[in-house]
């Protein structure tokens, strides 16, 4: 099974040492916003969900569905 977005961000950001405040200031978006994405909340912004992503290397982008 595929690791969720959530699950992707909250491993990163521990293995980099950060707090949820620190990776907050890092990527210049809200405490709310880091939390939302660590508990899976579907109705991100793309654009800082992006930005979050970037400080780890990575992008949002398509994934084939598995039917």
């Amino acid at each position: 099974m595929k690791e969720s977005l959530a699950e992707f961000v909250k491993k990163s950001r521990k293995n980099s040492g950060l707090t949820q405040q620190e990776l907050a200031d890092k990527a210049g978006v809200g405490i709310h916003f880091i939390r939302d994405l660590e508990q899976g909340k579907t109705n991100l912004q793309t654009g800082k969900v992006n930005t979050v992503l970037y400080l780890f290397g990575y992008t949002l982008g398509p994934i084939p569905l598995v039917r």
